[in-house]
């Protein structure tokens, strides 16, 4: 009698891990998405309006002030995102398959590799296999 209690309980608990891990992808498909607009929004005002460094600089200084909780958007991390922009935008093939992996892993990647041969193939080694930081570590570090 335990045993048929202990199958419901565990549908219960996959009903539970699913639906937290459809929220973590959802979660993290707004947010590859805000910093791709973000990226996009700093690379066409640098390269519209003539901004520079020293734009970047102010930007990072005025979310450090005014929006004190809100990380990720320091100098470099507004760089990155920027960068993650500039990288991908042209490729129809690796810009959708980036949107399915974390921001970590992407940063990784994008710091890791040289070509876009080498980036979409840990892209996809990361969607295929749903691979954690620790994990994506220990195996780009094999190949």
């Amino acid at each position: 009698m335990n045993n048929s209690l202990d199958l419901n309980f565990n549908e219960i608990v996959n009903m539970i891990e699913t639906r937290r891990n459809n929220t973590y992808k959802k979660v993290n498909e707004e947010l590859i998405s805000l910093y791709w607009d973000f990226g996009k929004y700093i690379s066409e005002k640098v390269n519209d309006n003539n901004w520079g460094d020293k734009i970047v600089d102010k930007l990072a200084e005025f979310m450090k002030r005014e929006y004190p909780t809100m990380k990720g958007f320091n100098r470099a991390g507004i760089y990155r995102m920027k960068q993650f922009y500039e990288t991908y935008k042209d490729n129809e093939i690796v810009a959708p398959l980036v949107r399915q992996i974390s921001w970590t892993n992407s940063v990784l990647i994008l710091g890791a590799t040289k070509t876009m041969e080498e980036k979409e193939f840990y892209i996809k080694m990361c969607i295929k296999n749903n691979y954690s930081k620790r994990e994506f570590d220990r195996q780009s570090s094999k190949s």
